[in-house]
């Protein structure tokens, strides 16, 4: 059966003359029939009517508006030459509903128009003459009887465009939501590169300052503290092993389809981790006085990230570009509705200049990269430099409820 609905939709303009052809057959019988009560006239005349009114019937899908006129005009004409309807209301009918359903807002008007005029036309002059009163009101019951079919075939049609044009507006909509959809989906991975990129640089920037200050350090004691060369090629081992771990975590986000390695991600670092990171950074050389206020409590993940990779990224350019003799503050504070970050320096190095975007090794970005990390949580950040010298970096970042 559904072999056969497929056929049918497939081949329309076949279908519909196979119905043309089976209503003119149909309409030849009733002629040979009815011949002999009819002048050879009316007969041609009514054959022509019924001939045109079956291509009409075999071409509506093809040329509907057309064979709407052509149509109104055979009716026209079986009216001036006498001739009955014939096969002439059916197809009338099917045109009446084929325009209905177009897209032709003309054609379908003309269809209404002709579905309400023609049957009165077509009864008063086939239905015979006698004007009495009773007779008036018969005639008006048999016009709106012949009428109703033609009116519900137009209202059937027209239901049938409006439902076509709802299902076309939701095949649009559904075409456009997914649409947006990749849109929107190219945005997210747009959005978790630039933070890939973030996490990397603070990574990247942290460990390998950290590497190159030991390995400067063990170059310069190697002869006479072996011992203390030793500790720092330590340290540089295992801050190696440190930023290829956390490398690992964030490139892992770019392998789709593959399932991690176990023990290859580490967790995200948060405010519990600061004090690893403070001890790291004195152990490389960098007097660190870290300090906590207010009742430490459960945060937001992104909170707790973004206070590590600012006190991260203030202190690896504290240590780069600070100068000698550089001593750093760290300052965390639990409010009721935020957590306050403060991290400064009383440094005479570069760093004011590369902090604004002057300097040529990208800390420029690494403020630039602080301030989108606040951004995103929906914090502020105010860095510049500090009164008497120095440089110093305010965070302020919200708690959301239930965090």
């Amino acid at each position: 059966m559904q072999r056969l609905y497929d056929f049918f939709r497939r081949h329309p303009t076949g279908v519909d003359t196979f119905w043309a052809v089976l209503l003119f057959g149909v309409s030849s019988l009733t002629l040979v029939s009815s011949a002999d009560v009819q002048s050879d006239l009316r007969t041609g005349a009514a054959a022509v009517a019924d001939i045109a009114m079956c291509l009409i019937v075999a071409l509506r899908r093809k040329a509907p508006e057309q064979m709407l006129l052509l149509a109104i005009a055979v009716v026209l004409c079986q009216v001036g030459f006498d001739v009955g309807p014939g096969v002439s209301s059916l197809a009338m009918l099917v045109i009446i509903y084929t325009v209905a359903s177009g897209t032709r807002r003309w054609a379908s008007r003309v269809a209404l128009a002709g579905a309400l005029l023609g049957p009165a036309i077509g009864t008063v002059r086939f239905g015979g003459g006698d004007a009495s009163h009773r007779n008036l009101w018969h005639g008006l019951v048999a016009i709106a009887f012949v009428t109703v079919p033609f009116v519900l075939a137009w209202v059937l049609g027209d239901s049938i465009r409006t439902r076509r044009a709802y299902w076309a507006q939701l095949e649009e909509k559904a075409a456009r939501l997914e649409k947006e959809r990749e849109t929107q989906s190219r945005i997210a991975v747009a959005a978790e590169r630039a933070r890939i990129a973030r996490e990397l640089h603070d990574v990247v920037a942290h460990n390998v300052s950290v590497m190159v200050v030991q390995a400067d350090g063990a170059a310069y004691v190697l002869d006479a503290a072996p011992e203390q060369a030793k500790q720092a090629l330590e340290t540089i081992s295992g801050t190696g092993r440190q930023a290829l771990a956390e490398m690992r975590r964030l490139l892992g986000v770019l392998r789709t389809g593959e399932q991690p390695e176990s023990g290859e991600y580490v967790p995200q670092p948060g405010v519990e981790q600061l004090a690893d990171l403070i001890d790291q950074v004195r152990g490389a050389g960098l007097p660190v006085d870290f300090q906590v206020a207010g009742e430490p409590r459960p945060l937001p993940s992104s909170v707790e990230l973004t206070a590590y990779r600012i006190v991260q990224e203030a202190l690896t350019n504290t240590r780069k570009h600070g100068g000698p003799d550089v001593g750093a503050t760290v300052r965390l504070s639990y409010q009721d509705n935020e957590l306050d970050l403060l991290v400064e320096d009383d440094g005479r190095g570069a760093q004011h200049e590369l902090y604004t975007g002057g300097g040529a090794d990208g800390l420029g970005h690494g403020l630039i990269g602080m301030r989108e990390r606040v951004g995103m949580v929906g914090g502020s950040l105010d860095a510049g430099p500090r009164p008497g010298g120095g440089f110093r970096i305010s965070a302020v970042l919200p708690l959301k409820s239930g965090g």
